[in-house]
């Protein structure tokens, strides 16, 4: 990107895989599936992203739907989680109602999410990861950054030539596909990764960066949304060459910690490392309601059911959360969320659902709904938490060893071996 066609380009076969003369065809195999870039092997910054994760693996594991458009989602009011390649060529993209999706694709076939599958084919991609650098940070069961500094003299390739076997691991051991960006810092790496999708590998080099980025929207910047997007735009910064004619003290004047992060962003600047022990900074479940409902003594079920399921993953990973937050879809589709920060960290379904509960009676009258649910926020780790129980609720402390040993029954007996009575409304 950006080189003149003078320039030496080292160079690498994808299918092979291994180091090449530059050239449109690999000598040894003849594929055409070739990288070549000045910085190719010099880069060792790289974030990789399964294609399509959920619903690649749906078609693996079912070769009857192999090459028809799969969506993997909830019932016809729920959402999409992902959808094939297939699905999204007629629009259906993450996060759309379902009612939407069936709409644009009316032949396509809907899979219910198995998590524990997914998290289990991740659990694989991870390891392999794991063998080429300890410095693995997932940002989702589907991708992650991994720095290979260093890797170079432990494995005697270049990063470049390890992911490239990485993803062909993947792919002939998984069944699965996977898109790769390579740069100097984390930012770069993950607009890479997006460029060619899928089975894409792409480079971003230090030299290029700033020319690269010139005309491309601000919306690539992680953290600029629509309504961020619509500030800049009314300030005439649509690209990042335009972003770059703000200096740094106007930015900051005008978005302050957000304007130190567009101007360095601005000029394709991250310092941040990749990160082992980088925890999710939430944990949240919700769920859609078949029909649309106002009633709390229903709404309070759910939100038990919820509050269980987030206490359940927050115990898991041994953490707990400061912020209890509320969110719930009305009819109309407007989306009201509430918080409430606690006077020390939890991690039981108890006080995530009384928290929510209170939350929850502040906003009911503005139902019926169409979708709740609970969240914990600022995790950390799970020292300390429920210890001191509210200043204003003497039995918690006694509710969260009741939880404990609850717990400890179900694990051994199975999650129906007790139920509370509000979990059956």
């Amino acid at each position: 990107m950006g080189d003149s066609p003078t320039m030496r380009r080292d160079a690498l076969c994808r299918d092979c895989p291994g180091r090449i003369d530059d050239g449109p065809r690999c000598p040894a195999c003849g594929s055409p599936r070739i990288i070549a870039h000045p910085e190719l092997f010099d880069l060792e910054i790289a974030h990789l992203d399964c294609d399509a994760f959920y619903a690649s693996i749906e078609k693996r594991d079912d070769q009857s739907i192999r090459d028809r458009p799969v969506i993997v989602g909830g019932g016809r009011r729920g959402v999409v989680s992902t959808a094939c390649y297939v699905a999204r060529v007629r629009g259906v993209r993450s996060a759309m109602p379902m009612f939407k999706a069936r709409r644009l694709c009316p032949d396509a076939v809907v899979v219910q999410p198995r998590m524990q599958v997914y998290s289990r084919v991740s659990r694989q991609i991870r390891d392999m990861m794991e063998e080429l650098t300890p410095l693995v940070e997932p940002l989702s069961l589907d991708e992650a950054f991994l720095d290979l500094s260093g890797t170079a003299r432990l494995h005697g390739e270049p990063p470049a030539l390890l992911l490239a076997r990485l993803s062909n691991r993947i792919e002939h051991e998984l069944g699965l596909s996977a898109s790769v960006g390579l740069s100097h810092n984390k930012f770069l790496a993950k607009v890479a990764s997006d460029l060619d999708k899928p089975r894409g590998f792409s480079v971003i080099g230090e030299a290029e960066t700033e020319e690269f980025l010139s005309d491309r929207p601000v919306s690539l910047i992680w953290g600029v949304g629509k309504t961020l997007q619509r500030s800049l735009e009314g300030s005439g910064i649509r690209t990042f060459s335009d972003l770059r004619r703000l200096d740094r003290a106007e930015l900051a004047r005008r978005y302050g910690a957000m304007g130190e992060r567009l101007w360095h962003l601005g000029r394709g600047r991250d310092a941040r490392r990749v990160s082992r022990d980088e925890r999710a900074r939430s944990l949240s479940s919700e769920t859609t309601f078949a029909r649309d409902t106002g009633d709390l003594a229903t709404l309070d079920g759910y939100l038990w059911r919820l509050s269980e399921r987030v206490a359940d993953r927050v115990k898991k990973n041994r953490l707990a959360g400061r912020v209890v937050v509320l969110k719930v879809k009305r009819s109309d589709h407007r989306i009201l969320t509430r918080q409430a920060r606690l006077s020390e960290p939890t991690r039981t379904a108890d006080r995530i659902y009384r928290t929510a509960r209170a939350l929850l009676e502040r906003v009911v009258e503005r139902g019926p709904f169409r979708l709740i649910g609970v969240g914990l926020r600022e995790l950390g780790a799970k020292e300390d938490a429920d210890e001191f129980g509210s200043l204003l609720d003497d039995d918690a402390v006694k509710r969260a060893r009741a939880e404990e040993a609850t717990d400890i029954i179900r694990e051994r007996f199975g999650k129906q071996a007790i139920m509370k009575g509000r979990a059956l409304r």
